[in-house]
């Protein structure tokens, strides 16, 4: 077999393959013999159908799968020798003005870039620290307590506050006509939890059982409702029902409600801490391993193979229609979606991947078993029964390579951190907690 492999452009190559044509003869005949063992056809008993009639009717499917598998084994040998690493599928055609008794092709394919990456201590990075305060604790214990509340019926001249819950009949209009979703009987909401937009919650402060009003509420620009978005309503609310929410008291009987193994208040407000320091931990991590990842693809030069950005923005947009479909979308698969919506985030991983993995190539960061067992160990620690959990991850190998994947990734954080000027920045737990 002969090679030739021309530079086009940048990461574009071209290679020129050539195979011998009794190569394909030979491999077509041998799965034109071998299928006619098993087929079957009208007349005929099994495996005693003539090779004549089996060529004549699987002999064109046989021939295609042979030589897309040939010559696809031919190229990625011939990579291999040239010692080139293929990115993406090449696009293969055949090439006339071969040889007598030879096959021509063409391979057009694009090569992985050479990742440069520049002095990791000139960059500065802002590495964010929090800690679990008593108050976040007991804003926890406040939640929890709300998870459980009871609620008991007001009496008939009680005004609505918050906390309360209320049961309202409801009916808004625009232009005087009833809309879509504008109208409801015994709905229930918890005043002040932001159930309701602002102007709804406002007209029902301090109303009472039996009460009516009527008031404008304007919908904002952004409302999910598009009929409705940016436009006032009438609306009228008819209170039908108050109750007065009852949280259940701090005590013993609490933390074994809620599952804590030493059931008492030390015991729960210590199991909160430990959760919670859990989560910062997470959030924590994920936030410098952003600002840490946007600091070394700045420190990098490289060129992006379009072969990995195209397969990655098809990627992105299967997970797209996908999330569409879960939501209920009718038609997801058919829904349009431009593709260059994806292609910012596509080049952002596909550059930030080969970074990482040239920077791991070179500093030996690969993820080992005793880390990837801590990991588990870890993720375990927060469920009842850890054991099992433990043996849910390594019962599965893509399980375990995804948790593989993150301890690479913190691998590679930790040493861009201890190679870059840090900045520690301590936020409080309530900032830390709100963002996403």
């Amino acid at each position: 077999m002969a090679i030739a492999v021309e530079t086009l452009e940048k990461l574009q190559r071209k290679m020129t393959l050539s195979l011998p044509v009794n190569t394909i003869e030979t491999e077509v005949n041998t799965r034109l013999k071998k299928l006619a063992r098993t087929v079957k056809m009208d007349g005929f008993r099994p495996g005693k159908v003539p090779m004549s009639v089996v060529a004549q009717r699987y002999g064109y499917s046989v021939h295609y799968e042979v030589m897309n598998d040939k010559v696809g084994e031919a190229f990625f040998k011939a990579a291999n020798e040239a010692q080139l690493r293929v990115a993406g599928q090449p696009k293969i055609n055949e090439k006339e003005g071969a040889p007598e008794g030879e096959l021509a092709f063409e391979a057009v394919f694009e090569v992985l870039p050479e990742v440069k990456i520049g002095d990791l201590t000139s960059a500065e990075i802002e590495k964010l620290n929090a800690q679990v305060t008593d108050d976040a604790i007991e804003k926890t214990i406040d939640i929890l307590r709300k998870q459980r509340r009871t609620f008991a019926q007001r009496a008939q001249d009680a005004a609505a506050q918050d906390g309360d819950r209320l049961t309202v009949d409801f009916e808004g209009k625009l232009d005087g006509e009833a809309f879509q979703g504008g109208k409801a009987d015994d709905f229930q909401f918890i005043l002040g939890d932001g159930q309701m937009l602002k102007e709804f919650e406002e007209a029902a402060r301090g109303m009472k059982s039996g009460e009516s009003k009527t008031f404008p509420l304007a919908f904002p620009e952004d409302y999910q409702g598009k009929d409705v978005a940016g436009k006032t309503a009438d609306f009228m609310i008819t209170v039908k029902k108050i109750e007065a929410a009852h949280l259940p008291e701090v005590n013993g009987a609490l933390a074994k409600a809620l599952g804590i193994a030493d059931a008492t208040v030390e015991g729960l407000r210590e199991d909160i801490r430990k959760n919670l320091q859990r989560e910062v931990k997470t959030r924590l991590q994920a936030r410098n391993k952003t600002a840490v990842m946007d600091a070394l693809v700045a420190k990098a030069e490289l060129d992006l193979p379009n072969a990995s950005v195209e397969a990655e923005m098809q990627r992105l947009l299967q997970g797209a229609r996908s999330d569409l479909k879960q939501r209920g979308i009718k038609d997801a698969d058919k829904v349009e979606i431009p593709g260059d919506v994806f292609r910012p985030q596509a080049e952002r991983r596909v550059r930030l991947g080969l970074v990482v993995a040239e920077l791991v190539k070179t500093n030996k960061l690969q993820a080992t078993m005793d880390q990837i067992k801590a990991h588990v160990d870890e993720l375990a620690a927060s469920y009842e029964k850890p054991a099992e959990v433990s043996r849910w991850y390594f019962s599965d190998q893509n399980r375990l390579a995804e948790v593989e994947a993150i301890v690479l990734e913190n691998n590679v954080t930790e040493f861009v951190l201890s190679q870059a000027k840090v900045v520690d920045k301590t936020i409080a737990f309530d900032e830390l907690m709100a963002q996403n």
